[in-house]
């Protein structure tokens, strides 16, 4: 059965650095060799300058970018599949995954994972010419495999509106139903009930799980509030206590200008004080405390938000390992 192919209605990430092939290159190949470049792939390079600053993540999509160039019919699936669409991968993976209607069995081939399915899923071909599963197919996979906290973040995503992959539970899970593969079915039963697109940020769907899995009481999402002339939204809030939440990544603070930087920093602390004087509590954390688990606890604790169960102690090991990437 051929797989079906379309215009994808999303854009790709391009390549976080410019990628140079070397029977292309506009410079010597004997400079390929020197210390100012870096071997993204057998026969692609980048300028060693900005491939040190990339972050893990970026530097696995220009590992994926590299391998469409040497390989331009390929479909990227899986971790390469999400990078390039921008869902959640956390860190840099080990392997580049592709999709091959034509197999009988996956295969590997070194660092290259190639997969094969009885259910073909829909191809999207790019105006750039990449070829890619569907964002939800993609996600479904990574759903399946991955540590269970991630693989809500990456169900959040994908069912996000504000993303516009326009996936859906209902989707998802028919999607699974259909497919021959088994895999991660446990898992998937644990999401289902779990999945929320109102999730902004992969922080705020790991949070959620790790305060599930503290024994804390679940708390509502995106809850608004309007004080003093103003709509303030909070991550999380615990309607009873009255107390509120936050995920913070810091990234939001950064603008263009060191100026615009300063008003956001400010306008965040005047909405922080504003939500303060009118509610019960308030508490932050960063990704680094949500995964250490800790830090996160004892900032619930600390405004008054009580464990009303024991905790999941199996499920909060999980988060120690992500065994897919480096």
């Amino acid at each position: 059965m051929p797989h079906p192919t379309a215009r994808a209605p999303h854009r790709v990430r391009e390549s976080p650095v410019e990628l140079f092939r070397v029977r292309d290159a506009r410079v010597a190949h004997q400079r390929y060799r020197s210390p100012e470049f870096v071997r993204v792939r057998t026969g692609v390079y980048a300028m060693r300058c900005a491939w040190d600053t990339l972050r893990p993540w970026e530097r696995y999509l220009a590992r994926v970018h590299a391998f469409a160039i040497i390989h331009p019919g390929a479909i990227a699936s899986h971790e390469s599949a999400a990078a390039l669409y921008d869902l959640p991968i956390f860190g840099e993976p080990r392997d580049i995954h592709v999709f091959d209607p034509g197999r009988s069995r996956s295969r590997r081939f070194g660092d290259v994972l190639v997969h094969t399915s009885e259910n073909c899923p829909p191809v999207h071909t790019m105006a750039t010419g990449i070829r890619v599963v569907s964002p939800v197919h993609a996600a479904l996979e990574l759903m399946r495999v991955f540590p269970p906290a991630f693989a809500l973040a990456v169900a959040d995503a994908v069912t996000s509106p504000a993303r516009g992959f326009g996936g859906t539970v209902g989707e998802l899970r028919h999607l699974a139903a259909d497919q021959v593969n088994r895999r991660g079915r446990v898992q998937l039963a644990w999401l289902w009930p779990r999945i929320d697109g109102r999730a902004e940020s992969a922080g705020e769907s790991v949070s959620r799980a790790v305060i599930e899995w503290c024994g804390f009481e679940l708390p509502q999402i995106q809850r608004e509030f309007h004080f003093d002339g103003f709509t303030d939204r909070v991550d999380f809030f615990w309607d009873g206590l009255r107390i509120a939440g936050e995920s913070d990544g810091y990234g939001k603070y950064v603008a263009e200008t060191p100026r615009q930087t300063v008003e956001r920093v400010v306008g965040e602390k005047r909405r922080e004080d504003r939500l303060r004087r009118n509610l019960g509590g308030f508490t932050r954390w960063d990704w680094s405390d949500t995964m250490q688990v800790a830090p996160l606890r004892r900032a619930l604790l600390q405004v008054g938000v009580a464990a009303v169960r024991p905790p999941a102690l199996a499920l909060l090991a999980t988060l120690r390992a992500h065994p897919r990437s480096r």
